[in-house]
C-alpha cells in the first residue's frame, strides 16, 4: 500500500504532498495557479506536488487528482 505524506507549513502557507519518497535530485514544474509538480529528475516521474499560498479549505486542492496503481483496461 502506498503512503502519502502531507506537510503543511501555516507560517509560509505551503502545502506539500508526496506519494513517493522525496529525491535528492528532483525538479519542479509550475502547472499554474500556484500548483507545482515535483518530479524525479532522472525518470521524469511525478512524485509529489506543492500548493503555494494554501489555507485550509482552499478550492485548488479539490481540483488536484492523484491516482496510484495501474489502469485497468476495459474491453
Amino acid at each position: 500500500m502506498a503512503q502519502v505524506k502531507v506537510f503543511y507549513e501555516p507560517e509560509t502557507e505551503l502545502l506539500t504532498v508526496f506519494w513517493q519518497n522525496p529525491r535528492k535530485e528532483q525538479i519542479s514544474t509550475e502547472l499554474g495557479d500556484g500548483v507545482i509538480l515535483i518530479k524525479d529528475s532522472r525518470t521524469g516521474e511525478a512524485i509529489g506536488l506543492e500548493i503555494l499560498s494554501y489555507h485550509p479549505g482552499d478550492q485548488r486542492f479539490d481540483s488536484v487528482s492523484v491516482e496510484l496503481g495501474q489502469l485497468g483496461l476495459v474491453e
